[in-house]
């Protein structure tokens, strides 16, 4: 009977051995997927404010294809001269101011196109001018706050003005 008691505990010593590393081997691959979970939030998160791009340079065509004619352009900053809502005349004006892009309409600033976490990295317009109409060619660069690689994406487009032909 006093070795079947030396039998017991031998098993137990084993046996706790083998439950201790099994449960560092499921640590280990939980915490894992918990690390790749989050890198993979942060890529989607990185990705969405990445794309705020797109959303900041469909307003900008809106704005210039709505737009009846160019009152100033520069490099960085496009005044147009449109209607409001009641047919009345008023100025929309984009303009790049250190990392963000202003809306300022009839001379009252709207607030940034972009979001706190997004950074303008460039803007441009280009004026296009023919027989037929007037076109306004916009590059945007845009990069995340959040992303610690500084990766950026660009945008490109070209509106015509509608009431220019």
């Amino acid at each position: 009977m006093h070795s079947r008691i030396k039998l017991n505990k031998g098993f137990v010593l084993l046996e706790t051995i083998f439950y201790v590393v099994l449960f560092g081997i499921l640590s280990v691959v939980v915490i894992n997927s918990l690390i790749t979970m989050t890198q993979a939030f942060q890529a989607t998160s990185i990705s969405a404010q990445l794309s705020q791009g797109s959303n900041i340079m469909e307003k900008i065509t809106r704005e210039i294809r709505q737009s009846s004619g160019i009152n100033a352009i520069s490099a960085s900053s496009l005044t147009l001269d449109t209607l409001d809502d009641g047919g009345q005349d008023k100025t929309v004006e984009f303009l790049l101011v250190g990392t963000n892009i202003q809306l300022i309409e009839n001379g009252k600033s709207s607030g940034n196109l972009n979001a706190t976490n997004v950074s303008i990295l460039d803007l441009n317009f280009t004026q296009i001018t023919t027989q037929e109409g007037i076109a306004v060619k916009i590059f945007l660069e845009i990069k995340s706050n959040d992303d610690p690689t500084s990766r950026s994406e660009k945008f490109y487009n070209t509106a015509v003005l509608r009431g220019s032909y």
